[in-house]
C-alpha cells in the first residue's frame, strides 16, 4: 500500500505525533509532503486553473508534482492542527490552487484519511472540512480522526488503531446522494458551460457518458438518481 501524507503544520508536534501513530498502525509506502517545505506561492485567484486547465496555473510547477504523487499513491493523509477555527494557511493554500478539481474530480478510487487536532476547539468542523474538499476531489471513501491534544502523545491510541483498520480496507464504496448529485451538476456544467478545459476532461476521461465513473458501481437507485440529476441541471443550465 502506498500512502501519500500532506501535511498543513508548520511543525512537528501534536498534529504529527497522531500521524506518526497512524504510520505505527498500518505498513506501507509513505511520501510525506510537508507544505512548509514546498514554497508555494500564495492562490491568486487567477481562475486559470479552472477557465484554461491546471497547468496555465501560475504556480503549476509546484503544484502539479504533488497532484502527481496524489495520483500515484492507493491512499490519501490529510493533516492540520486547527488554527483560528480553520486549517493551517499552508493547507488553505493548498486546496485554492486544486479548485480545478471540483470542476473535474479525478480521485475516484482513492481512500483518504483526516488528521486534525486543536489546543481548544475547532476540530470537528476542521475535520469536515478537508473530508468535504477530498470528496468534491473525487476521493470515495475518508475517515477522520480529531483529538483536543493536551501535548504530544496526549491523545486516544485505541481510537486511532480503530480508525486505521478501517482505512487499511481496500474495499471500495459506492458513493453517498451528494456525490452523485455533485458528480452530476459538474458533468452537466461541463457539456454547457463554455469552459474548455471542462469539456475537453470529461469528454477525454468518457465520464461524460456515466451517472458517476464507472471505476465505482451504482445500484440501480443511484444509476436513477444520477440520470435524473444530469438530466435536471442539463435545462437548468
Amino acid at each position: 500500500m502506498k500512502c501519500i501524507i500532506i501535511n498543513g503544520s508548520p511543525r512537528k508536534r501534536n498534529t504529527w505525533s497522531v500521524v506518526e501513530e497512524v504510520k505505527n498502525n498500518i505498513l506501507g509506502e509513505y511520501e510525506e509532503i510537508h507544505l512548509l517545505q514546498e514554497n508555494i506561492g500564495m492562490c491568486k485567484g487567477c481562475f486559470l486553473c479552472i477557465m484554461e486547465g491546471e497547468d496555465k496555473c501560475p504556480h503549476f510547477n509546484k503544484i502539479n508534482p504533488i497532484i502527481e504523487k496524489i495520483r500515484e499513491a492507493d491512499k490519501i493523509i490529510i493533516s492540520s492542527p486547527v488554527y483560528a477555527m480553520n486549517v493551517t494557511g499552508l493547507l488553505k493554500n493548498f486546496f485554492d490552487h486544486t479548485a480545478y478539481l471540483y470542476h473535474r474530480p479525478e480521485f475516484f478510487t482513492k481512500i483518504g484519511l483526516v488528521v486534525v487536532t486543536t489546543a481548544g476547539a475547532g476540530d470537528k468542523k476542521v475535520s469536515k472540512y478537508i473530508d468535504e474538499t477530498l470528496r468534491h476531489w473525487g476521493v470515495n471513501k475518508v475517515y477522520k480522526i480529531s483529538f483536543k491534544c493536551g501535548g504530544k502523545d496526549s491523545f486516544d491510541k485505541d481510537k486511532v488503531k480503530k480508525v486505521c483498520k478501517k482505512f487499511k480496507s481496500e474495499k471500495l464504496s459506492q458513493p453517498g446522494f451528494k456525490d452523485i448529485l455533485y458528480y452530476n451538476v459538474w458533468r452537466a456544467m461541463a457539456k454547457t458551460d463554455g469552459i474548455k478545459a471542462d469539456t475537453e476532461y470529461w469528454n477525454s476521461t468518457g465520464l461524460i457518458k456515466y451517472e458517476f465513473s464507472p471505476s465505482i458501481k451504482l445500484n440501480i437507485i443511484k444509476k436513477i438518481f444520477g440520470k435524473i440529476i444530469y438530466s435536471i441541471f442539463l435545462k437548468v443550465f
